[in-house]
């Protein structure tokens, strides 16, 4: 078949069709443009997905009908915004990005009194706030609110779907992108969805993955893994109601939903396009790894789930352009890349900088974090990474087994030696962290806690030790030093900036219990807030230490678009790369430098500029005024030898 001449032949005949008498002649001119540029690609995607169903030409038109009457409720605010950011794609690589993550009612109460929190993260920098699912879902355990049961309702405790629409418009005046959630593996079992398949509705059984007994499942569960094995074996649930086994990767509440089904993509993009006219700037892809079954495989980052997100990219940019996604794949790193393109996912968490940072703070060694970013850092200059610390999730040691090997070292081996330093079961740890999904069959398990427990601030002020106190703060600040430097959106976690530490109080509470990620999900009150503009508590420390840090990254372009090149400087402790702005005319070339010490002990760094050299074909010969950000110090030319204290870092910014 010639998909080119189908997908025109297919366009012409769903136009003659459709009502655009609804939209004015600007809009029905922009509707079509961009229809006649990303409906031949749409086509090609979902004809290799579904061409083979008899139905496939019904489902087409019924999505361009979905994409129409979206479109007509697209706000003219917010398709001045496509207009704006089809003209600059790549907004999100500015030096001025800086976001956050919270829980709304932990960070503010409900969503009207997070509008009077604007003026606190403006005053922190924010520019980009991504709120944790706040749609309504199931009472009591609904793993943190990703189990949806209504897409457009939002949690009654957190407020309505105007609250939502009117503090993404006060945000977007305040110069801050809101960033929502997009679950779209499944939904919860309490989903109108999920009620009409329990009460035996055929074509809402085919929306999610039914069987009639579990010897149906057997073939698919040899291949699964169990992402929770603490709370159920598995990943397939019995539901009494339709008495039919479902899947459930997650949680026996979450039934996956089955993307086999043209039917489904239609429905969840009505969704999907539902959310962007709220008012968001990104959409963060919740589980995007899991969405495509396959028997024989397992189920994970297959070919299709790729092109399913590409037509919902597609899907995006008819409707609207303005907004991004965001890829959640805590998948090994080479699967992680293959999910970043400007057609596919344009923003993308970085776990394995993440999960290496902490590692390198354990072991005291760089070598593993800058092999792996030499490897796995640089992606497309359309594209950026979201980098952070902590998140509301537990850490998962992702490095590339490979790579590991090449270093000497075993990766089974040393996974079991960070999980035991970091849940403070390691002899001469410094963590206070705490095990999540442990696996008594295998002896692996996950780790939680707060960013400043982890990094030795709780068992510090416990010992009320002055010098394990100064270490903790300063490994706080280093790590936020890579995030904020390394290149693409720093995202700090809702309490970080504060230095809060671990609430065990989840234990107390029966819907929490079983999930030791709340043990980091701390409510920021004015008591936190207070007790960081204390000068004489470690939490100022950080806090002030984490401004000056926000401050210098937002005054230099450097810190934006400007690829990065990691650095090897031969040095066990010392992790480091150079960033290079790109030439424009009529603008000074800018050239960063970064270094980073991870051991507890000065370290003397020499030949820097025969690394420059030999690395990264940089010439430092030439005239340039030489500044140090951190310590503002000032240099008549670049040091080729440098001394870094103990868990400190070094900025220097060279200007020609």
């Amino acid at each position: 078949m010639n998909l080119e001449f189908e997908s025109k032949k297919s366009l012409k005949r769903i136009l003659s069709q459709l009502d655009l008498g609804e939209l004015s002649a600007v809009d029905k001119r922009v509707f079509l443009s961009r229809l006649n540029t990303h409906f031949p690609p749409l086509f090609t995607i979902l004809y290799e997905v579904y061409g083979g169903q008899y139905d496939f030409f019904y489902h087409l038109q019924s999505l361009v009908e979905v994409l129409k009457s979206n479109f007509v409720e697209r706000k003219a605010s917010l398709k001045k915004k496509d207009k704006e950011r089809t003209n600059l794609p790549t907004w999100f690589k500015s030096e001025k990005q800086l976001g956050m993550a919270c829980y709304v009612d932990l960070f503010a109460g409900d969503l009207k009194k997070l509008q009077q929190q604007i003026p606190y993260l403006q005053e922190l920098g924010i520019t980009y706030i991504h709120l944790m699912p706040l749609y309504k879902s199931p009472e009591g355990d609904s793993d943190g609110g990703y189990a949806v049961s209504d897409y457009r309702c939002v949690d009654p405790k957190l407020g309505s779907i105007d609250d939502l629409k009117k503090l993404g418009a006060k945000l977007a005046k305040a110069g801050i992108s809101l960033v929502l959630d997009f679950v779209f593996n499944h939904t919860s079992d309490e989903h109108h969805w999920a009620r009409l398949a329990k009460e035996g509705k055929q074509e809402y059984q085919q929306f999610y993955w039914m069987f009639d007994s579990k010897d149906e499942t057997t073939a698919y569960e040899e291949h699964l893994r169990e992402i929770f094995p603490q709370v159920r074996r598995g990943n397939f649930s019995f539901d009494k109601h339709s008495q039919k086994w479902v899947w459930t990767t997650f949680n026996n509440f979450q039934w996956d939903l089955n993307y086999s089904n043209p039917a489904v993509f239609n429905a969840i993009t009505d969704e999907m396009l539902f959310l962007a006219n709220v008012g968001c700037d990104a959409l963060r892809l919740d589980a995007l790894a899991f969405i495509w079954k396959e028997m024989g495989t397992n189920c994970e980052n297959q070919p299709k789930a790729h092109l399913l997100i590409q037509g919902f990219n597609r899907c995006l940019k008819i409707v609207a352009p303005a907004v991004a996604f965001k890829s959640e794949a805590i998948v090994h790193p080479d699967e992680v890349v293959k999910y970043i393109d400007k057609d596919e996912c344009e923003l993308s968490y970085n776990p394995l900088l993440m999960a290496l940072i902490w590692n390198s703070l354990a072991t005291r060694k760089t070598k593993l974090l800058t092999k792996s970013m030499q490897k796995s850092f640089s992606i497309s200059d359309q594209c950026a990474w979201v980098n952070y610390a902590r998140c509301h999730d537990d850490i998962g040691w992702t490095f590339d087994d490979n790579v590991a090997v090449e270093l000497g070292i075993n990766a089974f081996d040393h996974r079991l030696f960070l999980n035991q330093f970091y849940t403070g079961r390691f002899d001469g740890s410094f963590a206070k962290g705490v095990a999540f999904a442990e696996n008594t069959t295998t002896g692996d398990c996950r780790v939680c806690g707060s960013l400043a427990s982890l990094a030795g601030l709780e068992q510090a002020m416990d010992l009320q030790d002055e010098q394990l106190i100064a270490h903790a703060i300063k490994r706080v600040l280093l790590i936020h030093g890579v995030i904020l430097s390394i290149g693409g959106i720093p995202l700090l976690y809702s309490g970080d900036e504060l230095g809060l530490l671990n609430d065990y109080s989840f234990a107390e509470d029966d819907t929490k219990v079983h999930d030791e990620r709340w043990v980091h999900r701390v409510a920021v009150d004015e008591k936190s807030i207070r007790n960081a503009s204390n000068i004489h508590t470690p939490q100022h420390s950080i806090a002030k230490g984490l401004e000056k840090l926000i401050k210098i990254r937002k005054e230099h372009v450097i810190f934006g678009d400007s690829p990065t090149h990691i650095l090897n400087m031969h040095n066990d402790h010392i992790f480091a790369f150079m960033r290079k702005t790109k030439s424009k005319q009529g603008s000074d070339e800018q050239t960063l430098i970064a270094l980073f010490n991870f051991s507890e002990q000065r370290i003397s760094v020499s030949n820097l500029q025969t690394t420059l050299a030999t690395q990264a074909q940089f010439d430092t010969v030439d005239e340039v005024k030489v500044t140090e950000f951190i310590h503002n110090k000032h240099y008549e030319a670049l040091p080729n030898t440098i001394e870094i204290e103990a868990l400190d870092m070094m900025w220097f910014h060279l200007q020609a």
